[in-house]
This record gives C-alpha cells, structure tokens and sequence, in this order.
C-alpha cells in the first residue's frame, strides 16, 4: 500500500492519541497510589516498628520529595521495567502478574466464545422476529442475564451443577489429584496437558473451566445480544433490504450475507470491549470459584495493601483497553474498505 501523506497523518493521529492516553494512565495509576487508604511504608515495616524504622523506610521510598519528584520516579520505573517487587509474595510483581495472568486468560477466552457465540445468533433472531414471541422471550432472558449479580449466579451454579447434578467440577482450575501433574511451559492448563498428552487431566481440567467460563460469559452474552439485536433492526429497515427481497432474494441471505454484514465492523468493537471487560472483571467469578487468575491475585493484593502490585494491575488493566481498541480499530480496516 502506497504511504500518502493522508495515511501518514492518520498514523500520526492515532499514535499521538495513544500516547496521551497512555501518559493519562500513567497520571491516573499514580494518583489512585497516593489516595488509597493505605499507608504503603506502614504495609512494609509493620505496625510495631519504631519511629526511627519507620521514618527511614519513608525516605528511602521518596515519600519525604515532592509530588512531582515522585511521579518522576514512578515514570522512570515504569520506563525501565521496574514494577516492585510484591509485599505479599516477595516476587516481582511482574514475575507474579505472568504467573497467574494465563489462568485469567483461558476463562475470559471461553467467556467470550459462549458469550459471542450465543449472543450474535441470539442477537439476529430477536431482531428479525421482532415484537413476536422469540423476541420478548430472548429480551427478558438477556435482562435477567444482565441484572443478576455475577457472584450469585456462580454460587447458584456451584450448588446446582457441582453440589447437586455433580455435572462440573468446583473450585480451582483441576481437582487436587491432578495438581501439578503437569509442566507448566505456557502456563495455560489446557494447553499444557494437551501438549503432555495427559487427556485426564485435560478433561478434568476443562469440566473445572466450563461452569466459571459459561456462568461469566453470561454477562456478556447478555450485552452481545442486545447490541446486535439494536443494529440489526437499524440495518432491516434499510431500503436496500426491501429492495433485495423483491429481486427474488431469499430471507436467509438478504439477513446474513446483506444486513447482517453491515453490522460486523460495530461488533468487532463490542466483542472487543466485552472481552477487556471479561478480563478485568472476572474479580468476583474468580474469587467464588478460588480461580487463581488476576482477579484473584488483584483482590488479594488490595485487602493487604500491596500497593506495588494494585498499581501495577491498575495499569495493566488501562493497557488492556488501549490495546484492544487499536485491535479494534485495525480491524475495522479489514472488514470495511472504507475505513482505510
């Protein structure tokens, strides 16, 4: 493709867009440090430490230089790699996010699949049997998808599929028996015990992942289902629709290969968003189901006070956005040639 100076612009733009973005973040990251009400000298020396101890511990973090000078620091950490090292697990906190980041990775990834895959085909039906049966029947059920509480839809789940009907597995990524039977070289379980050959471990792998993965990718369905039930009925009113229907095309390809084309670049972005969403918000499925993934170790950080690590993972969340909007917007060039 040719570089005109339209395309370098553009780039331009977009790279100077992210920056700001980024340097907000930053900005952000900092200030929700040095307003939390934690006292991060105090989560070091402990609450018994003496005066001298603790002042001393205060300067060597640079609490005693001024705001600015600080945010400086930070900057600089954060341009050089260096996130601290965790209070709570004495690793690096990078070292601890790589850890536990793929767990996290594998549940949103089949959050998504089930929340796009249900909620797109979902989606098109309502909008095609509008104000029939089918429509007000798949509205309420995204209502009710989307106002009940995560944690107690999981809790619910437990008790019927695990507790009662004994269909899935319960807490944790595999049962106890299987624990650490498998080398961790990517750090996805699946994977792992795919690439070890270890089927049973597979297996109980994948029955522990279903419940947590369907029950959080509810939520998103919920979501996926309404916006596209919305663009498709923008899209079925359109002339063309009606025009193609009396050139003797049939109902199936004038909704999948006409309308619903139309409507793939604006899911690209709320399939997108969703995921993010599901990445970051899997807090609360994640502690019901003692899912060892960010989530957890988020949580974890944040009732001790481990501000290295809650700075870090706030960051880390805000570049998670950033990047899947650039993917997004990438995207966008690939399905409508407009765009580019």
């Amino acid at each position: 493709m040719r570089l005109t100076s339209t395309t370098v612009l553009s780039f331009a733009r977009q790279a100077g867009t992210i920056l700001v973005t980024l340097i907000g973040l930053l900005v952000l990251t900092f200030a929700i440090g040095r307003m939390m009400p934690v006292d991060p000298v105090r989560a070091i020396v402990g609450e018994e430490a003496d005066p001298a101890t603790y002042q001393q511990v205060y300067e060597q973090l640079g609490m005693d230089q001024p705001i600015y000078v600080q945010f400086g620091r930070y900057l600089g950490d954060i341009l050089t790699g260096n996130f601290g090292t965790s209070l709570r697990t004495g690793q690096p906190v990078v070292q601890d996010i790589l850890n536990v980041m793929p767990a996290t990775i594998e549940l949103a990834t089949f959050a998504i699949f089930f929340g796009a895959g249900l909620g797109i085909p979902l989606g098109v039906l309502a909008a095609v049997r509008k104000n029939r049966p089918t429509d007000h029947l798949v509205r309420m059920a995204t209502l009710l998808g989307h106002s009940m509480p995560i944690f107690w839809t999981g809790m619910i789940g437990l008790i019927v599929f695990y507790a009662w009907l004994g269909w899935v597995g319960g807490g944790g990524r595999v049962s106890d028996f299987y624990d650490g039977m498998v080398e961790p070289r990517t750090g996805f379980l699946l994977i792992d015990s795919a690439i070890s050959g270890d089927w049973d471990v597979f297996r109980d792998a994948l029955n522990h992942l279903a419940l947590p993965a369907s029950i959080l990718g509810l939520a998103s369905l919920a979501y996926i289902t309404r916006m596209t039930r919305s663009f498709m009925l923008d899209q079925l009113d359109q002339e063309y629709v009606t025009t193609a229907r009396v050139k003797g095309l049939s109902r199936g390809r004038t909704i999948w290969k006409h309308a619903f084309a139309n409507i793939r670049v604006q899911l690209v972005t709320i399939v997108a968003l969703a995921y993010g969403g599901l990445l970051e918000g899997a807090v609360l499925i994640e502690t019901v189901f003692s899912w060892p993934g960010f989530g957890q170790y988020m949580t974890n950080n944040m009732l001790t006070g481990d501000m290295n690590a809650v700075m870090t993972c706030v960051l880390l969340v805000g570049v998670i956005f950033i990047t899947l909007n650039l993917i997004s917007d990438l995207l966008y060039k690939v399905f409508d040639p407009r765009t580019r």
